[in-house]
């Protein structure tokens, strides 16, 4: 099992001398750094524990102008080494570090008292006394304290061990299958291109995958891979990585871009946070505040939106929702940190609730008990709260990165690729039934709604309104007859024994096949338009036209007359229809196209030959 720890601390107080002696490796790969003598950016090495655990440390600059570039090389640490000298004991870059620390919740930790040949016993003891002060209240509070000195090896076979057993309580790195692999270098190589580095999370790797740069979208593969400068075919989650790229340049990438599977991620410039402002912070974390948010190996400038009071005050914590000045790539759960550029300073942190949130009014208790109850881990039922219209199922798990095995947990209502929550469905079904009920009263003629019409009313998207309707049809909510869509119980009620609809048929009957203007029709017996619609629908008149319709037993008539001209000469004319029917050429001509329409015959140039 591999694991990633990484070195922290003030300004020469020997992490990149420990580093080096430890693993035989300088961390320090700039021309700048060698000159200098001080760390400026990231450095890397690596190492075998006595126990066989091998380990990728990432070594962090301890100047405050190197700030930014210490906080992306915190990404990803399954713990930490607290650097502090002996002879200087704890400094402010010790302070701002163990901060840091504290709001990336790193819990697995020890710190290197290095230089402890340069003091006397005394003093040593003083200061070994300070660090335990400093770390009480911190995430690394429990930290063994290690007294080493780097160019001597004196300690450093303890601090090994102590490393070693610090690691051995470390539980392996979740794997989600969804690999994300934030970028803290990247450099070309000859005969090579494109290599990125960083800390793999959350799913493995394999050379030949395609991956996606985000942000940005572009789709590159993995040409190689190395883990501990050795070639691997695949490498999982908890591990340095080096990836050869093709598919793009070097100036196409940069630090805070992460490599996922395509599609996977969703960039982000609003994100739901619960925040803790550090109780050194010189000020308090107001209402529309600018930041710069570091998370992962990425900056970006930030307003933060309080989002109960005005401000959250030093040493307290509260619920933001944040608006960052670019889209960045961030999963639930992830640890961020708050600075101020001027004067340079850390003021808070915390970790990311949900990165893809809706606008939230500000005040709302709702809103709060939300992120509650996602922080808390609920995270797929609150996601899909979001959803009153329902979401597909692979939608929901792209922006939780949950397995599919939750999705039975979950109390819901799925229709195939799509599910509701209970809440939502029953305000579906509720919906529904008020529309039928609504439309029936106004139309109590007509069978059912067009189902077009019903999913107009109900809001849902056209891809699922067919699963919606299963469902409402399964549940007994909803009939479907003959394309029509009603309220169970529903029935049509055309009275034919009495009044205009009664006189409309017999009216008709009495036209036979020579039916009069159905407009004048209606006019003479006083049946409205919902009646004769309703008559059509119950099969007690069949309209051919909108001005045109015949008595049942007399359209049964007709089409038998147009089977037997047929039968006898192979075709039928207007002409010949209308002489055997005694009919006007207008009713004649609109039952043959009415024919065509049903599929009964077929025009071929003047005259209709049966199908």
């Amino acid at each position: 099992m591999s694991f990633v720890v990484g070195t922290a601390g003030h300004i020469d107080h020997g992490k990149s001398t420990l580093v080096t002696a430890l693993t035989g490796i300088d961390p320090d790969r700039l021309a700048e750094e060698k000159r200098r003598g001080m760390t400026i950016d990231l450095g890397f090495a690596h190492m075998t524990l006595p126990s066989g655990r091998e380990i990728g440390i990432v070594d962090v600059p301890g100047h405050a102008r190197f700030m930014r570039n210490m906080l992306a090389g915190t990404h990803g640490l399954d713990a930490v080494m607290l650097v502090v000298a002996a002879d200087e004991g704890v400094m402010p870059q010790t302070r701002e570090h163990l901060e840091i620390l504290d709001l990336l919740d790193v819990r697995r930790g020890l710190v290197a008292l290095t230089k402890v040949d340069l003091v006397d016993k005394e003093w040593l003891e003083l200061v070994s006394a300070e660090v335990v002060t400093q770390l009480q209240g911190t995430s690394l509070e429990d930290a063994s304290v290690i007294r080493v000195s780097a160019p001597s090896r004196q300690g450093l076979s303890d601090l090994v061990d102590a490393l070693d057993a610090l690691l051995e309580k470390s539980p392996a790195r979740p794997d989600s299958g969804r690999p994300r692999l934030p970028i803290d270098r990247v450099f070309t190589m000859s005969g090579f291109g494109t290599v990125v580095t960083g800390t793999l999370v959350d799913g493995p790797m394999s050379v030949g995958d395609e991956m996606e740069v985000v942000p940005g979208g572009r789709v590159v593969r993995i040409r190689g891979l190395q883990r501990h400068n050795q070639k691997v075919d695949s490498v999982g989650p908890g591990n340095r990585v080096a990836a050869n790229l093709s598919g793009v340049e070097k100036n196409e990438l940069a630090r805070g871009s992460i490599l996922a599977r395509p599609g996977a991620i969703e960039p982000t410039r609003r994100i739901d946070a619960t925040l803790r402002v550090l109780a050194s912070s010189p000020r308090a974390v107001r209402h529309g505040a600018d930041f710069l948010l570091h998370t992962g190996t990425a900056e970006v400038g930030c307003r933060v939106i309080v989002l109960e009071g005005d401000e959250i005050a030093a040493g307290a914590r509260g619920w933001v929702q944040l608006y960052l000045d670019r889209a960045i790539a961030a999963g639930g759960g992830d640890r961020f940190v708050l600075r101020v550029p001027s004067p340079a300073v850390t003021v808070a942190g915390g970790s990311f609730v949900d990165v893809a949130p809706r606008k939230h009014p500000r005040h709302d208790s709702e809103v709060r008990d939300s992120l509650i109850r996602r922080a808390e881990g609920d995270v797929l039922q609150e996601e899909l709260r979001k959803y009153p219209r329902g979401v597909t199922v692979r939608a929901l798990l792209k922006a939780t990165v949950a397995p599919e095995a939750d999705v039975g947990r979950l109390r819901a209502r799925r229709l195939g690729e799509w599910i509701f929550s209970d809440d939502a469905w029953h305000s579906v079904a509720a919906r529904a039934k008020q529309e039928l009920d609504a439309f029936h009263s106004a139309y109590p003629l007509r069978a059912g709604m067009a189902r077009e019409e019903l999913r107009s009313r109900l809001g849902v998207p056209a891809a699922s309104f067919a699963a919606v309707l299963q469902g409402l049809v399964e549940e007994g909510r909803v009939t479907e007859r003959n394309g029509s869509l009603a309220a169970p119980g529903h029935s049509v009620a055309v009275d034919t024994e009495g009044g205009p609809g009664a006189e409309l048929i017999a009216l008709l009957r009495s036209q036979a096949l020579a039916p009069q203007s159905l407009t004048e029709a209606m006019r003479q017996t006083g049946a409205g338009e919902e009646l004769v619609r309703a008559l059509a629908q119950s099969g007690e008149i069949v309209r051919v036209s909108d001005d045109v319709a015949f008595a049942k037993d007399a359209y049964e008539s007709a089409i038998e007359m147009v089977k037997e001209i047929i039968g006898a000469g192979g075709s039928v004319t207007v002409a010949q229809l209308r002489d055997r029917m005694g009919a006007s050429r207008r009713p004649v001509l609109a039952l043959l196209e009415y024919l065509d329409a049903q599929r009964v015959t077929r025009r071929v140039g003047d005259a209709r030959v049966l199908r």
